[in-house]
């Protein structure tokens, strides 16, 4: 299940909490991914927000928007490098990306497999994507006040087996958004003390939101290859009739 993008964007540029869950999270992103440069980065579902740091050092940075979802022109004042696209079929070259980060791209959609596929298809070798999902221990998940109380919310073995399934690696899995999902004065005026603390409890269940980075897999080739060594090695001259005098006697003697 999509949220209209207005409302994703409402809550994101419009209101106190998501502002504040904006902050956080990019903060999060921006641990893992301290540079992009020379990099071609993208991020599918609603993650904008969270390409902002990118802009000015990435090769090519562009946002794709689930049909589903709807679009919006980002970033504002700029020229617009935000794409609506079919959820399974994405107007990227395969193997073209370098960073991918999904956000309420994921767990809202219809066909999980099919958008992983196709995360999979886009990665370039060495490439990475973040998934950021709703954690299904959190307060996050259970309230329908924020983007994170829709679709469906992922424990990090779920998540992890679904990308594991899909061909991926994890490379780092954490939390975050420990703060309450409340828009009250008091609760934002804690913000920031709340995530700075959550960040030194080694339980994943106590953040709202779920972030694991990892890798494409690949298989190494497989085949019967060339042998160690031949037993019968081939000599060039097998075959080939002598030259005269080669028993012993000189030419012209």
């Amino acid at each position: 299940m999509h949220l209209d993008v207005h409302d994703i964007r409402d809550f994101y540029y419009r209101s106190t909490l998501g502002r504040a869950a904006q902050g956080v999270i990019r903060g999060e992103l921006q641990r893992l991914w301290p540079e992009a440069k020379g990099q071609n980065v993208a991020g599918f579902g609603f993650a904008v927000p969270l390409l902002r740091p990118f802009l000015g050092e990435a090769r090519r940075v562009i946002g794709l928007m689930p049909g589903p979802q709807g679009v919006m022109s980002w970033p504002a004042g700029q020229p617009n490098i935000s794409v609506l696209c079919e959820e399974h079929l994405w107007p990227l070259a395969t193997g073209s990306i370098d960073k991918l980060v999904l956000l309420h791209g994921l767990e809202t959609s219809d066909r999980p497999a099919a958008v992983l596929a196709e995360c999979y298809r886009v990665l370039g070798p060495g490439g990475c994507v973040v998934f950021i999902v709703p954690n299904r221990g959190g307060l996050w998940s259970r309230s329908d006040r924020t983007p994170f109380g829709y679709g469906r919310p992922y424990s990090m073995s779920q998540l992890e087996a679904q990308l594991r399934g899909a061909g991926f690696v994890t490379e780092r899995a954490r939390s975050t958004l420990y703060q309450p999902p409340s828009r009250r004065r008091t609760w934002r005026r804690f913000g920031r003390v709340m995530e700075t603390v959550g960040r030194h409890v080694p339980v994943f269940a106590a953040g709202g939101v779920l972030m694991i980075e990892a890798s494409k897999q690949v298989v190494a080739p497989s085949g019967p290859g060339l042998a160690e060594r031949v037993s019968r090695p081939l000599r060039v001259l097998d075959g080939s009739p002598q030259p005269a005098g080669a028993s012993g006697r000189s030419l012209g003697g």
